[in-house]
């Protein structure tokens, strides 16, 4: 595989796009506007500014990344000769099923078609291209450049070939893969996202406060990051659809979102891209200020 396409512009895309550029592959990155392809391309600029302050690559290496990719707003142009097309749209079921059926339509027949969803399923993805078994998921981690493990999700038909391959892909961006099979929330978000829709229940019923759930599982657990600010991190809309898609694949109520988790986010309280979540935004990125609901 050389030529590689990316799907979506945004958090997820654009840092999909730096890693497989920083890796030496032509990238086209494809996103609705040039605006949101520009705001995807100073990312990734700001981001390697910061790599080359911290002597992590030097000026050259930044000048050869930024090179590497090409941006389009239309996909069937930019997937005309991809070996590899990653989707790193919004996670909507619909959104990605018109997605996947455009890509199909315009890619070579040979190409391998891969979605960073988080928890949709892979196999209903590649129900609607005609070649089911060159589908797979690549599910990175946020912030792409930094974290190193990709999440490689087998649809039902997906081959043994297809999933070597993406395996071996993944090793060569600097990142560890994981195999695992298609069912809601495949590993990484079946165990995440029921933690933390249980620490949001947790202040929905009063058991302490947005900081001190936050500290005990930072101090007790060593998790880097609490749970609440976690969720204002991963974004409050994006935690809310993932609990929905577990909720409705396994019919279990465990999985049910918190009611205080679908206020917030029918509020547009989405955590630090909306500005305000279980922490206040507005001054500092840092979850140093609580937001006012939760200030006693």
């Amino acid at each position: 595989m050389k030529n590689i396409t990316v799907i979506g512009a945004g958090t997820m895309g654009n840092g999909i796009a730096h890693v497989f550029a920083q890796s030496g592959f032509p990238v086209n990155l494809v996103d609705i506007s040039q605006e949101s392809l520009d705001r995807g391309l100073k990312t990734i600029a700001g981001n390697l500014d910061r790599m080359l302050a911290k002597e992590k690559i030097t000026e050259a290496e930044k000048t050869s990344t930024l090179n590497n990719i090409t941006t389009f707003t239309s996909i069937s142009e930019a997937v005309k000769n991809a070996d590899l097309v990653v989707e790193a749209a919004t996670e909507n079921l619909d959104l990605k099923l018109k997605i996947f059926k455009e890509i199909d339509e315009h890619a070579p027949a040979n190409t391998i078609l891969a979605s960073n969803t988080s928890s949709i399923s892979i196999t209903k993805i590649a129900s609607v291209t005609n070649r089911p078994k060159q589908v797979i998921g690549m599910h990175f981690m946020n912030p792409v450049p930094m974290m190193k493990l990709v999440e490689i999700i087998r649809g039902y038909d997906t081959t043994n070939e297809i999933t070597k391959s993406i395996m071996e892909m993944s090793e060569k961006l600097g990142k560890i893969p994981v195999e695992v099979n298609d069912y809601p929330g495949f590993i990484a978000n079946r165990i995440l996202m029921p933690m933390i829709n249980e620490a949001i229940y947790s202040l929905y019923e009063g058991v302490a406060g947005v900081k001190q759930i936050d500290e005990v599982m930072k101090l007790g657990m060593a998790h880097p990051m609490g749970p609440l600010q976690l969720a204002d991190f991963i974004g409050l809309d994006v935690c809310l659809s993932i609990l929905e898609v577990l909720y409705d694949g396994f019919k279990n109520p465990k999985y049910a979102p918190c009611p205080l988790l679908v206020n917030m986010v029918t509020a547009g309280k989405k955590g630090v891209k909306s500005g305000e979540g279980f922490y206040d935004y507005s001054e500092s990125k840092k979850a140093e200020k609580l937001a006012a609901q939760f200030q006693k």
